[in-house]
């Protein structure tokens, strides 16, 4: 088999079911098959897909257990020797599966590709980046990613060319990997419930030697929510995925130090920035928040 799509679904019904449609209506010339892992939804998800989409294997958790954790129990039913982590919000444009499998097939030493992202309206989202989280990323980011912004340019997290880029990893919205890559290196790691397990995969991948690629002729809708108040127990996460995460690719203190430093100074920049100039209250209560937790 040459793709197995891979969804993880919390809750997320009516996303889900245009998500599906559009699987089926823009994949072909190739063989694939759809394994939907549902992370115990209680709004008729499940019941859904199997009302609606009997040809998907549904995988109906007992319990939310994280987005990686649930991309594992659906690789282990995996047949596919190419897997394509999909988010339920999101609709094909176009061919993007097999855009990608081709890309992957044809490269032995790219181990993960991504397809361009786009808004609801059809503008550039944010696709991948550049960079993996660093200390030099983190010095960057306290400088409002001025410096990546001039050494990158337009590109640094959206492909505006028709080129396929090497980038430091791409999102967990629509990342296609090599099953030996897997094989090779490992699975999402079970300790990132939520942010940071694919960042964390996409970082093992390179360390074994394979390289990330945007290919951006795949061309996917994502239609990620922006909540409009703050959110304490998302933004926990965060920071404690974040936290993780840079403990596993710094053995050294120092380094991880330095990235919390240069964290906090951002935040506090951040905090400055929207009081003084931009007058944002709900930016303004999530860094206050952040530099609080960070």
């Amino acid at each position: 088999m040459d793709v197995s799509i891979i969804i993880v679904s919390y809750n997320t019904r009516e996303l889900l079911r245009d998500c599906l449609k559009s699987v089926w209506k823009r994949t072909d010339s190739l063989e694939y098959e759809v394994i939907v892992v549902d992370n115990a939804s209680v709004d008729g998800s499940q019941e859904m897909v199997m009302e609606d989409f009997n040809q998907v294997r549904l995988v109906a958790l007992s319990e939310n257990i994280g987005f990686g954790r649930a991309n594992n129990e659906g690789i282990k039913l995996a047949k596919g020797r190419n897997i394509f982590f999909l988010n339920p919000d999101t609709v094909l444009l176009n061919n993007a599966v097999k855009i990608l499998c081709d890309f992957l097939d044809g490269h032995e030493k790219v181990g993960v590709c991504g397809g361009n992202l786009y808004a609801e309206n059809m503008t550039p989202a944010h696709s991948y980046m550049m960079y993996l989280p660093s200390l030099a990323g983190e010095f960057n980011e306290m400088l409002f990613g001025l410096w990546f912004r001039w050494r990158y340019g337009k590109n640094l997290e959206f492909n505006h060319g028709r080129t396929p880029l090497e980038v430091g990893y791409v999102t967990g919205a629509d990342m296609m990997v090599k099953k030996k890559v897997l094989d090779e290196v490992g699975c999402f790691d079970s300790v990132f419930f939520m942010y940071f397990e694919e960042t964390e995969l996409s970082w093992r991948i390179r360390r074994a030697g394979y390289k990330i690629m945007s290919v951006p002729t795949a061309k996917i809708v994502h239609l990620e929510g922006q909540s409009i108040s703050l959110k304490e127990h998302r933004e926990q996460m965060y920071l404690s995925s974040r936290r993780l995460y840079f403990k596993k690719v710094y053995s050294s203190g120092v380094k991880r130090s330095l990235c919390h430093f240069f964290y906090g100074m951002k935040a506090l920049l951040q905090i400055v920035y929207y009081s003084c100039y931009h007058r944002d209250k709900r930016q303004k209560e999530i860094w206050k928040y952040r530099y609080r937790h960070f």
